[in-house]
């Protein structure tokens, strides 16, 4: 389990590994993979029960993390390299031709991690309560993850698993939102708006957490709150409050790195104000 001072270092070099490798592919996302970064990095070093050595895509005996929002693949591969599930080298394949690392998570390679093939937005969710509702019938105690984006939560199918998930009662899920208020078209409340998060999941029969997404002591906070309140008949929802594009001065706060990635130029100032604590792959 990694203290706070070492999930800041490891936080550091995910960010390094996202934008270099955006940059060596010339596409990915690195805007909101660098906003989820922190609580990210708290959940799998720290929070979840989970092994590499003996994962299996079932995720039995082993708490279980889906990414819904797909298109945040960078971070998570540089996790699950950075925790031991593939070579860390394998993260200079990312989106070239025959690579494991798509650009959105696919399970068809078979990458260690990966439990679910995601990138259509909205589907994640429903993908998270399945694997939940199994662990149930399984009588397997350990927790579902699930990350969405807060544009995500446009998506109808969003809050038809909401709504799914407290008739249900399924109360051995963890939902997350990166709750940076940027899409890819600009900022949420101009583009369609989802108004009131904390309100909207409270109505749905949430358990609804907030928490500043990259405060580790606030994050850790956050988490354990989350696993006190699972197995009381309602599902639990964390409101990560981020900065898409945290970490680099030019990239945060803004919507035009959601999908674009930086130039040569641009990627040696971005990484030179981040530290390399872990050693570049």
């Amino acid at each position: 389990m990694a203290n706070i001072d070492e999930l800041k270092r490891i936080s550091s070099q995910v960010r390094r590994d996202i934008i270099r490798m955006v940059t060596g592919a010339k596409s990915g996302h690195p805007g909101g993979s660098m906003s989820s970064t922190d609580f990210l990095v708290a959940l799998y070093f720290n929070v979840m029960e989970h092994d590499p050595s003996t994962w299996t895509r079932d995720s039995k005996g082993q708490d279980a993390f889906i990414l819904s929002a797909g298109h945040l693949s960078p971070v998570y591969y540089s996790i699950l390299a950075r925790c031991g599930y593939f070579p860390v080298s394998e993260l200079g394949t990312f989106r070239k031709l025959g690579t494991r690392l798509q650009g959105h998570p696919s399970v068809d390679k078979h990458l260690p991690g990966v439990v679910q093939t995601s990138g259509s937005l909205g589907q994640g969710l429903s993908a998270a309560l399945g694997l939940a509702m199994g662990k149930k019938m399984d009588n397997d105690s350990h927790l579902v993850y699930v990350l969405v984006g807060d544009g995500e939560c446009e998506e109808g199918q969003i809050w038809e698993a909401a709504m799914f998930a407290t008739h249900h009662k399924i109360d051995n899920v963890i939902a997350i939102t990166d709750w940076n208020g940027q899409q890819i078209d600009g900022k949420i409340d101009d583009v369609a708006g989802v108004g009131d998060l904390r309100t909207k999941w409270e109505a749905f029969g949430w358990s609804v957490i907030e928490s500043d997404g990259h405060d580790f002591n606030a994050i850790l906070k956050a988490y354990a709150e989350a696993k006190s309140l699972c197995g009381k008949g309602r599902p639990v929802m964390i409101l990560m409050k981020s900065v898409m594009g945290e970490g680099v001065d030019f990239m945060a706060g803004t919507n035009k790195w959601h999908g674009k990635a930086p130039s040569e130029e641009q990627c040696q100032v971005a990484l030179s104000q981040l530290e390399e604590t872990l050693g570049d792959y």
